[in-house]
Order: structure tokens, then sequence, then C-alpha cells
């Protein structure tokens, strides 16, 4: 190789990593969507947010807020010109699954989208389905329990000093939203994930005593666990307005946790390059939501 070919072949590989592309992200005012734009952000990209309401969203600077809705293809059009990869989720609003899979995929072909990312919801949803089926590049990233869902015990841990909470000794893999953003950005940044389903854990499988313990230790003071009978947590759960089939669905599943939700996976480091961060890192970082001491 000559001197002159190396030093056009230097410039061609700092070319490749400094070139900044257009990223939409849909659901970017979530839990797991804010932390795919910060990723994103932080990895030198243009990111654009989808939201129903701009005027209500708050996102770092840098970031172009755009109005569309998943759910009415036709307001992505505008949103999607120059968009390199998008990130979608399953349902509406109204957490109702999506039917309109096959509008944005067209959509995102006649923009020329390359890549998409889906955050997988649950069961095959249709719009997951016709993403699967389609023929730009995919990845489906299938994170376990949110370890952000334990802020839902978090008003009663400040006013009252305990978790009331069923099967204290079930297993969960729990993953920090942080992850799954960071794990959603390499897959729609880097090449080689096309065609693959993510399944997104924490570094350790938690009983409910154990996390009520991390987060104890976080605020400096103790929380009591009560443990409910199934039918105290049923009743609990119809107090705040579910229904009888949504409650025997909850209770089943923290009964009787499946095997990917209570399974320590090597995705976050495989495709991160770092360690999966801890429940007791993210109690850290949250400890004021739970009373800090």
């Amino acid at each position: 190789m000559t001197k002159t070919q190396h030093t056009q072949n230097t410039q061609n590989t700092q070319n490749t990593r400094t070139t900044k592309n257009t990223y939409l992200v849909a659901g970017a005012t979530g839990t797991v969507g804010r932390e795919v734009v910060r990723e994103l952000l932080e990895r030198g990209q243009a990111v654009r947010a989808l939201t129903r309401d701009p005027a209500k969203a708050d996102f770092p600077e840098g970031v172009e807020t755009v109005r569309g809705d998943l759910a009415d293809p036709a307001t992505l059009k505008a949103a999607l010109q120059g968009v390199t990869g998008l990130h979608l989720i399953t349902f509406t609003g109204g957490y109702e699954p999506l039917e309109t899979g096959p509008e944005i995929l067209a959509l995102a072909r006649e923009a020329g989208v390359r890549r998409i990312t889906v955050l997988h919801g649950g069961d095959q949803t249709p719009l997951q389905a016709a993403v699967c089926a389609g023929e730009l590049d995919w990845t489906v990233v299938m994170p376990v329990e949110f370890m952000a869902n334990s802020l839902e015990w978090a008003e009663a841990v400040r006013a009252e000093g305990e978790v009331r909470a069923p099967f204290a000794d079930r297993l969960s893999a729990l993953v920090h939203e942080g992850d799954i953003g960071a794990v959603i950005a390499v897959a729609l940044t880097e090449e080689g994930h096309a065609g693959q389903e993510y399944v997104v854990t924490g570094p350790q499988a938690l009983t409910v005593r154990e996390k009520v313990a991390a987060l104890a230790e976080a605020r400096g003071s103790e929380i009591a666990l009560v443990e409910l009978t199934e039918e105290e947590a049923a009743a609990g759960m119809r107090a705040q307005g579910h229904d009888d089939a949504t409650i025997a669905w909850l209770l089943d599943v923290y009964k009787n946790t499946p095997p990917v939700g209570r399974t320590v996976t090597d995705t976050v480091p495989r495709l991160t390059g770092r360690p999966a961060r801890t429940f007791a890192q993210w109690a850290r970082e949250h400890a004021a939501s739970f009373g800090r001491a």
C-alpha cells in the first residue's frame, strides 16, 4: 500500500466515524424513548423526537421535536424525510396495539430509512409482525421488567415506609431503562444487528425482598415489606381500576415469572462494551423519589 492510499483509507475511516445521521424516535417522551434520545445524542447523531404534543415535550438542547402519531401515518411523512434510522413502539398512547405497520413501513421506504428498531411490547403485535416481514433492516429489542417499575412503590415508601407486594420471593432479571436505550442506539447506528431479537436484562436476578433492601440502603432508612396474598393484591389492583382479565394476567406473571424474565443475558455488555447497570445503582439514582433520609 502506498503512503497516499494509506492516507486516503485513514480519512475514509475517520469520515465514517464522524458522519452524523438523523434518527427518528417514536415514543420519545416515554421511559425508554428518552433514553434512546439521550444515547443517540451522546453518539453525536441528529435526533428527531416524535410526539403528539410537542408543546409538552422537554428534551435536551439539540433535539428536534416533531409532531406525529403512529396511529395516523399521514402525520409521519414530513418527520421521516432524511431519516436514516427509525425507532418504533407497538402501542398507541392508550395502549392499544398499533395496526398501522404496513403504512408506516411504506412511508419509511419512500423516505430512504435503512434501519428500524422495535421495542417489543409483550405478545407479537401487528406492527412488530409487519416490520419483521418487511424489507428494511430490523431489530427487535425485548426488555424484561423495567427497574423504573419500582417507582410505583415510591409514594407508599415516602408516606408509610413500606412496600406492599405479593410473591416476595419471585425472581426478576430487571433492567435499567438506560441500558435498554443503549442497546437500541447500538442497533440503530451500527452494522450487524439486522434480523436480530435481543432479550435485554440486568446483571442479576433479584427477589422483591432484595429490591426493597437495595432501595432502603439507597435512601438511608429501612423499608418494611408487607407480603400480600393473591386476594389482597387483586383487591388493590381492582381499586386502581384494572379489570379482571388484566388482574389475572398480572398475578400469573408475578406468580409464574417465565424463564425469560428471570434469566440474565449478556446482551448489554456484548453490544455496549460495558457491564449492565445494577438495581443498586438505579436505586441510588432515584433515592430522592423514595424519600432519601
